[in-house]
This record gives C-alpha cells, sequence and structure tokens, in this order.
C-alpha cells in the first residue's frame, strides 16, 4: 500500500492514460489477493501438517517482515530503472512464490513460498503505487490507496471458495493465479513506460527511513491509530478464520474468510468516500469505528453470534480505511519534499511491524492461553489504542482552534 516514492520520476504524458491505470490497479489487485489466498488454507495446512498457532501466525509474518525489508531498500528503484523493468521483476518473483506454493509438503516450503512472496510484493509495491500515479494524477492516488485493500479482501474470500468448492484447493487457488500473472506479464509489453532510466540505481538500494522533526509531534498522535488499524489487520489474516469457526461452529472456509473478506473491502471502500474530506475527519470517523466495531465484535465473541461478529468486523473495516487514510494525510504534507520518501519507508515500517509482530504475539498467546482470552486481550488493546488517537486528536483540534 505504499504510495509513489518523491524521488524524481519523470512523468512523460500530457493526459491521462486510462489503459495503463487499468492495468496497473488490476495488477496491484492481483497481488494483494494472492498475498491473502493462503489464508482460508491455513488451517488445511495446519491439519495436514501438525504445527503449531504460533508457526501459523510466524508464517504471516514471515511475508511481512520479507516485505517491509525488501520496500524499505527497493522502494525507489523504478525512479532509476523505469517502471515496466521491475514490475516485471515482481511478476517473475511472485511466479515463484506460486511454484512454491504448488510445490510444498511441509512448513520450510511454506516459509519459503511466503518469504519469496513478501519480497515480491515488497518489489512492486512502491513501482506500482508510481506508475499509476503516473498514469493519471488525479485518479492514480486514490487507485493506489483503494487496490490493495480490495485485493486482500477478495483474495481471502475467493480462495475460500476454492477451499469450498472446489477440487485440490491447495494446488488450483495458486495455479490460477500463477495463470493470471502469466498473462498480466504478458499484458505488460503493450503499457508504455512511464519513466526515463537514469543512473543511481545502486545508491537507491540504500534504506532510508527518517522522521523529520517537524512531524514527529503529529506522527505520535496518530501513531495509535495506525498501530491499531494495523494490528486488527494482521490479526483478521492470520487467525480471524479461526476465531469464526470457534463462534460459528462451522466449518467452511468461506465462512470463515468473511472476517478477512470484510476488514480491508470495508476499509478500501470507506477511502473512497472520505478522501475529499481534511485529514481529521477520516482521523476521527476511523478511529470511533475501530472502537465501536472492536466491541461489537468482541460481543459477538461473548454472546457467539456469528452475525453480530461479522458486523463489528464491517464497522471496524470503516475504522481500518478511514484511520490509516487520515493518518497519512496528516503527516505527510508536514514533510519537505526530498523526505518524504524517506517519512514514508518510515510510515510504513510502523504500520508491518504492527501487524506482523502484535499478530506473532496473538498466535503466542493463543497457544499459551487460548483463542477466546487472546482475543479479548487482543481487542481490548485494539480499542485502547483507537481510543488514545481519538481523543489526542480531538484534543489537537481544539488547540489549533484556541491558536487561531
Amino acid at each position: 500500500m505504499a504510495p509513489p516514492s518523491s524521488a524524481g520520476s519523470t512523468n512523460v504524458y500530457p493526459s491521462p492514460r486510462p489503459g495503463a491505470l487499468l492495468y496497473y490497479t488490476l495488477l496491484m489487485v492481483t497481488f494483494l489477493a494472492a498475498s491473502s489466498a493462503p489464508t482460508p488454507l491455513y488451517q488445511a495446512y495446519q491439519t495436514a501438517w501438525g504445527f503449531s498457532t504460533t508457526w501459523l501466525t510466524l508464517i504471516f509474518a514471515s511475508y511481512i517482515f520479507a516485505l517491509m525489508i525488501t520496500l524499505l531498500v527497493t522502494g525507489s528503484l523504478s525512479d532509476y530503472l523505469g517502471r515496466r523493468p521491475v514490475v516485471a521483476v515482481a511478476i517473475v518473483l511472485e511466479l515463484l512464490s506460486m511454484g512454491l506454493f504448488l510445490l510444498a509438503d511441509d512448513l520450510v516450503w511454506l516459509l519459503a513460498a511466503r518469504v519469496m512472496q513478501g519480497i515480491a510484493t515488497g518489489v512492486v509495491t512502491s513501482a506500482l503505487a508510481a506508475a499509476m500515479l503516473d498514469s493519471d494524477h488525479t485518479r492514480g492516488p486514490v487507485m493506489a490507496s483503494i487496490a490493495p485493500l480490495c485485493g486482500m479482501g477478495i483474495g481471502a474470500l475467493v480462495a475460500g471458495a476454492l477451499v469450498t468448492y472446489a477440487p485440490s484447493p491447495m494446488h488450483l487457488t495458486y495455479a490460477l493465479l500463477a495463470a493470471l500473472l502469466a498473462l498480466q506479464l504478458l499484458l505488460l509489453r503493450r503499457i508504455p513506460e512511464s519513466v526515463e532510466r537514469r543512473p543511481g540505481a545502486m545508491a537507491s538500494l540504500r534504506p532510508r527511513a527518517r522522521v523529520p522533526p517537524p512531524v514527529r509531534g503529529p506522527l505520535l498522535r496518530t501513531i495509535p491509530a495506525v498501530i491499531s488499524s494495523w494490528a486488527l489487520g494482521g490479526f483478521s489474516l492470520s487467525l480471524g478464520p479461526m476465531l469464526v469457526e470457534r463462534v460459528s461452529g462451522i466449518h467452511n472456509p468461506v465462512v470463515d474468510c468473511l472476517i478477512t473478506f470484510l476488514l480491508p473491502f470495508v476499509g478500501g471502500i470507506s477511502i473512497l468516500y472520505l478522501r475529499a474530506r481534511p485529514p481529521h475527519v477520516p482521523l476521527l470517523i476511523g478511529t470511533a469505528c475501530l472502537i465501536v466495531g472492536m466491541l461489537l465484535m468482541l460481543s459477538g465473541v461473548h454472546l457467539q453470534l456469528l452475525a453480530l461478529l461479522l458486523f463489528g468486523a464491517a464497522v471496524a473495516g470503516v475504522g481500518f480505511g478511514a484511520a490509516f487514510m487520515g493518518a497519512m494525510r496528516t503527516i505527510m504534507p508536514m514533510a519537505p519534499a526530498h523526505e518524504r520518501s524517506a517519512l514514508m519507508a518510515a510510515f510504513y515500517v510502523i504500520c508491518y511491524l504492527s501487524a506482523s509482530s502484535l499478530a506473532l504475539l496473538g498466535g503466542i498467546a493463543t497457544q499459551h492461553f487460548g483463542l477466546l482470552p487472546t482475543t479479548y486481550a487482543y481487542g481490548g488493546l485494539v480499542a485502547l489504542l483507537s481510543l488514545a488517537a481519538f481523543l489526542g486528536t480531538l484534543i489537537q483540534r481544539r488547540l489549533d482552534a484556541h491558536a487561531r
């Protein structure tokens, strides 16, 4: 979900290119759908290979860690080599990860596949977002924000349907994704390049992550919202299906993955509707919805009501998308243009660490204390962090009003 790098790209198009924007948007959806496709299969892998819940969340975390490190290293690479070469390499790496998934017959293969997938997604994320901005300066940034969230939701739901109703789901899911990626690799040849190649590619591989002094105060106020939203996202993608099955008593991957679908998909829709509002509005709406949504989800778990749990996930999904967008739009304009790339890297490190580290801790806690006690503690933490962000935003608004 990274936005375009602020390094000096050169847009050679005087007018929008809707065909290129459509291609890059669909490719972004495909990559993020592939990232969530293993979620409905985790329990099948766990049953077949007998690994613990801690290992289940470690598999998820390995993808996030690989993505985060790769994004830090290659985030500006397409500004020097061009969008198409970087995107092509990423598609090939993603195809290799699909091959590893197809060959996987134990935990080591599965971990290797997820790490390779994280590397591929890390390589492509910034290049795709930048290419979407090159294709349309107005619609590109909006699509770059919406496509990843919708892709994650769609990927989990479609994979859940294949697991439930199709033969050999542990192979068919990845075979279909590989075929789609191969087609998109062929279509890439028809997409014009939007950046002139220039020297400096090797130097651009030096990781850059820095928070400029003017941004540190606003970032500290918004960090609770970022941590809470991404922590909830990590939980839903790793342990969400297991929780739904526990509450519903139904073993159906389509039903189990509804929580994984609702949270990011509704989050993407909320970004679409709130994108024109001042940053404090989506931040307040987002944190409020995270609080209410989390309380509804925990009530659904306590009362064993699946409908209430899923409704809470949808409300929390509004919060996930809105809080993330509000936090980003609060801090980004405060950084000088030449420091935005480094700030973006630091911002996404916070996001990905929140998703992976807390989900991994949740998996360890589940192993020792059980799924339901872990869910209550995890949900309580998300609600408290969201409340801190909500109150911090309100206080800052009042201080700003008095300053005027």
